[in-house]
Formats: C-alpha cells, sequence, structure tokens
C-alpha cells in the first residue's frame, strides 16, 4: 500500500466530513423558525436524525416532546425531551414501523397554534414508514428495488404510494398545526419530493410514473399494492415552511478545499454522478492513468450516488464496488482512488467505502484473490479488507451522497494507456 496516499486519503475524508455535519446548519436554519404560541414538538427522522436532533434542542432550549428515528448503532445518547428510536435501513423493519406510530401519536390533534419542527435526513424513506401493505410485503419490494438497479427517484415513486406518511402524507397527519421543515438533501438536484420520500412535500411523481417503474423492474407485487400505486399522492399543502441544508455540492467543495491544502490541485469533475459503481470507479481509474506523469499532484473528484446492479451474493456497497474497479487502471502507478459514503456506511456492511492505490492489484493477486470475480461476485468488501482497503469512520452524523476522488502523486512516471493491465 502507498502510505502517503492513504495518508492523504484520510485527511481529505475526514475534513470534507466535517465541513458537512448538520450542527451549524440546522443552527442557521432555525433562525427563521417563528413558532406559533403553543406547543413545539420535535420529529427526525433519518441516518443523521440523532445530529440533527441534537443541535435543534441545543439551540431551541427545549421541546414540549419529540421522537427521533434513525438507523441502527446512529444514537449517540440522550437528547432532552426526545425518545431516540433505531431502526433497519436500507429494508424497513418492525422498529422502524413502530417509531413512526409512535411520532404520528405525537402530532395527534394538534391546534393551529403548534409547531411541529420536522427534521428530515437521507435514510428516512426506510426508516420513516407506516406501511399501507403487509410489511413483510413491503420489506421485500423494498429488496427488489435495491437488486434491480434502480435510482433513488424511481424507488421513492414506488415507496411514497405504499405508506401512509410519505409523499406529504404526514404533512396532512399534523394539520393544522405548522410544520417547519429542516432538509438535509441526499439527492442529486435537492428535489424536495424524492428526500426520504418528501413526507412533507406535494408529490410530484404521478400514478402513471410508478406503474411504469413496476413495469421498468418487472416488480412482482399483489393486487392490493398495484391498487395503492394507482391512488394518487397530495399535490398541494399549506402547512409547510421548508428549508434544504447540506448537499453533495457543499461535500465535493469541502473535499477540494482539502485537496488543495495538501498540494494537489483539484478538479470537480462533476457533483452529479449517476452511473453503475463500477463504472465510475474504471472511469476514475482512467482518468488517473491518462494524468499521470504531468510532474504535479493532481485530485480529480466526483460526488453523487452510484448503484450496483447485483450479479453475486458477496458483501458490499456501492463505494466498495467504485473503488475495486478502478485498481487495474491505476495499477504501478503513484496514485490512488477513494470512495465513501458521508453517512459512514456502504451497503449492508460496517465500512463507509473502500481505497485503493498503485499496489493494491498486485496485493490482490498475491493474496490468491481475483478483482474481477470479486466484482463479479458483489463481494468488494472481503476482496478489500484483505488488502487493507477498506475505509470504515463509523456513523458520522451527516448524510450527502458520496465523494469519490482519484489521487496523483507527483513523481508518477508516464505510462502509456494502451497497456493498463485488464481484468
Amino acid at each position: 500500500m502507498n502510505a502517503a496516499l492513504r495518508r492523504d486519503a484520510d485527511v481529505i475524508l475526514r475534513s470534507s466530513l466535517n465541513a458537512v455535519l448538520p450542527d451549524e446548519a440546522v443552527r442557521r436554519a432555525l433562525r427563521d423558525l417563528r413558532p406559533g404560541k403553543g406547543r413545539v414538538l420535535l420529529v427526525a427522522a433519518g441516518k443523521a436524525a440523532w445530529q440533527m436532533a441534537h443541535a435543534a434542542v441545543e439551540t431551541l432550549g427545549r421541546v414540549d416532546g419529540g421522537v427521533v428515528v434513525t438507523k441502527y448503532g446512529h444514537v449517540k445518547g440522550e437528547i432532552p425531551g426526545v425518545t431516540c428510536y433505531e431502526a433497519g435501513h436500507p429494508v424497513p423493519d418492525a422498529n422502524g414501523f413502530a417509531a413512526t406510530q409512535k411520532a404520528l401519536e405525537l402530532v395527534q390533534g394538534l391546534t393551529a397554534g403548534d409547531t411541529v419542527l420536522f427534521l428530515l435526513s437521507g435514510g428516512g424513506s426506510a426508516l420513516f414508514e407506516q406501511p399501507l401493505v403487509p410489511g413483510a410485503e413491503l420489506q421485500d419490494i423494498t429488496s427488489q428495488l435495491l437488486a434491480s438497479g434502480a435510482d433513488i427517484v424511481e424507488m421513492n415513486t414506488i415507496r411514497k404510494r405504499l405508506s401512509g406518511v410519505k409523499g406529504g402524507r404526514f404533512a396532512q397527519r399534523c394539520a393544522p398545526a405548522q410544520v417547519f421543515s429542516i432538509v438535509l438533501s441526499d439527492i442529486l438536484g435537492d428535489p424536495l419530493d424524492m428526500i426520504a420520500s418528501g413526507p412533507a412535500v406535494p408529490d410530484t411523481s404521478t400514478c402513471a410514473q410508478a406503474l411504469a417503474v413496476a413495469e421498468k423492474y418487472h416488480l412482482a407485487l399483489s393486487a392490493q399494492a398495484r391498487a395503492l400505486l394507482a391512488q394518487e399522492t397530495p399535490k398541494t399543502l399549506d402547512n409547510v415552511t421548508t428549508r434544504i441544508t447540506g448537499s453533495v455540492r457543499e461535500l465535493c467543495r469541502a473535499a477540494a478545499s482539502a485537496c488543495r491544502n495538501l498540494g494537489y490541485e483539484p478538479v470537480l469533475l462533476t457533483d452529479q454522478l449517476c452511473c453503475e459503481a463500477r463504472e465510475a470507479g474504471s472511469f476514475l481509474g482512467s482518468i488517473a492513468r491518462t494524468q499521470a506523469g504531468q510532474g504535479k499532484k493532481l485530485a480529480y473528484i466526483a460526488g453523487g450516488e452510484t448503484i450496483v446492479h447485483l450479479t453475486g451474493k458477496g458483501l458490499g456497497g456501492r463505494n466498495q464496488e467504485l473503488a475495486l474497479a478502478a485498481a487495474p487502471a491505476i495499477a504501478g502507478l503513484n496514485a490512488a482512488v477513494f470512495s465513501v459514503g458521508s453517512d459512514g456506511t456502504d451497503g449492508p456492511t460496517d465500512a463507509a467505502g473502500g481505497y485503493v492505490d498503485g499496489d493494491t492489484l498486485a496485493a490482490l493477486e498475491a493474496g490468491g484473490w481475483s478483482g474481477y470475480a470479486a466484482l463479479q461476485n458483489n463481494d468488494s468488501y472481503h476482496a478489500l479488507k484483505a488488502v487493507d482497503g477498506l475505509i470504515i469512520t463509523g456513523a458520522t452524523g451527516t448524510n450527502v451522497n458520496d465523494v469519490a476522488v482519484a489521487l496523483i502523486g507527483e513523481k508518477t512516471p508516464p505510462v502509456s494507456p494502451e497497456v493498463s493491465p485488464e481484468w
């Protein structure tokens, strides 16, 4: 392993993630809060829910009751006046259903003078849920969507129609109270009705689009689920004020700044990366190979959210798969490619992402690993673990998509692209 590049990668990731923690962003948004004369209640949902709720209560001084529902392992302590729950992600589970029911009970019977502070972050689609179909069927449909390669907008177009809280329905349940919503965006372009499936936003998607997604991915749906896809969601809401805070764009800017501080010349390729993870990794590796040998330190940055089409039964996530796919292109170079999920988790693993450099391919082969076979089996986790290529941060408290970086060291010799190793 290239120790210098790995050290730089760790510094870049730490600086980038610290820059997009929601604490200060929540405090800024709360300057616009004008609560009524009644109670102020808090509901927070998503992978950054605990962090957002903690910052909100610290800023406000108190709330008159609250519910937090977040991913397992993401509650970091007690919050005064708030009950915290942990639940399943990315597949919803019974704990999430029960926690959502507690939130709905909290907002029952409110008056026009009451205010609901609704804090929303990525992961809320799974964590904040009152299913309108049996829980087991909702879990099965979610698993089908995850395995199909459907993007997040397509997934949420389906999920909001199978839910009693998504697609603006939670805000309806709060009426006549006013809802002040602070949203930490994890979807490219910040479409409010798609972030966590928009529990407090009028839905812009249509029944026709939902049915088209179901047909596109050949989803196995019950008659009840198909009937729900044909029922329209709320298109107007008059009791909601929304503030978006945080985005992948900020994450990319922070990564570029960190690279610059380490002497790299940063180039932001995109903050709307959306393709197969292995294709993105191969592309970043190819860029590194083409640009190697210029005699200066370079960094190429791509933010967004890739997808994985499951073809095997291994373990991994989109960021680990992206990194592993870059390994052959940068073999032998003074270069590295790493990718990380800003929430600190990547797929069903304890890793936030993956790291490879010019030494990775040889190390894999020396350990008896075939990188190609690992990708085909979607087993990037075990392959990267074998060569110390996992990035493990633990839960970060934020969730604004992913960032991937290709680093090129100063003393990389010129390499002809046509001799790039292939699997």
